[in-house]
């Protein structure tokens, strides 16, 4: 790697989403708007909002990853970028339309949840409400 290349790792709960040698520049997005890192940008911590990661190498050209909120730190040529779900699409439309299915699957799953949570409260109460004439 040439000392103008940086080392990108984006890291999930569960492992190692990406781990890119020879990026040549980053953008990310936090509250504050888009910034983005070239090799030589100081050593840095920023929170991350919802939103598009770009990264460039000189064999894949401009990549995009959609991240949920998380953090970057960028340590001399690398930098880790820690989120909790991440997306990769060769354009933004299908990038996009991914992380749509995403959000679909997660409600239904966060209302499946509910629905769990829901009988579970009810039964305790139920069980606690009889206890409790005893």
């Amino acid at each position: 790697m040439s000392p103008m290349q940086m080392n990108l790792k984006v890291l999930l709960p569960y492992g190692i989403f990406a781990d890119k040698a020879g990026v040549l520049r980053i953008v990310a997005e936090t509250r504050a708007g888009a910034f983005g890192l070239l090799p030589h940008r100081l050593d840095c911590v920023a929170a991350l909002v919802p939103g598009i990661l770009i990264y460039e190498t000189e064999t894949d050209g401009e990549q995009f990853v959609a991240v949920d909120e998380g953090v970057l730190v960028k340590a001399g040529a690398e930098v880790f970028v820690s989120v909790r779900h991440a997306q990769t699409g060769a354009d933004l439309k299908q990038l996009r339309h991914q992380v749509e299915q995403e959000f679909l699957t997660l409600d239904a799953q966060e209302q499946n949840l509910r629905s769990v949570m829901a009988k579970l409260e009810s039964g305790f109460l139920r069980r606690f409400a009889s206890f409790e004439h005893e």
